[in-house]
């Protein structure tokens, strides 16, 4: 019996989040840590929000990344 391929086994899986090392100034981070603040996100999301509208203007957005995951406490189930 043969192992199933990676094409298949991530089709199977919910894509992962990639992680990360970002190296800032510590002035443009605080500056990013601000703005986040005030529009209710974290400094990642930020970051996160702001690549994205980059990629999106210059057009190389791809058309598999997904949607940005809601952020906050979960909906209550209903009842």
């Amino acid at each position: 019996m043969t192992e199933p391929s990676e094409a298949s086994e991530a089709k199977r899986r919910p894509q992962q989040r990639k992680q990360v090392l970002l190296r800032l100034d510590p002035a443009v981070y605080e500056a990013v840590a601000r703005w986040a603040g005030d529009e209710l996100r974290s400094a990642n999301a930020q970051i996160e929000f702001l690549l994205r509208r980059a990629l999106a203007e210059a057009g190389r957005l791809p058309g598999e990344a997904g949607p940005l995951p809601r952020r906050g406490r979960p909906p209550a189930p209903p009842q």
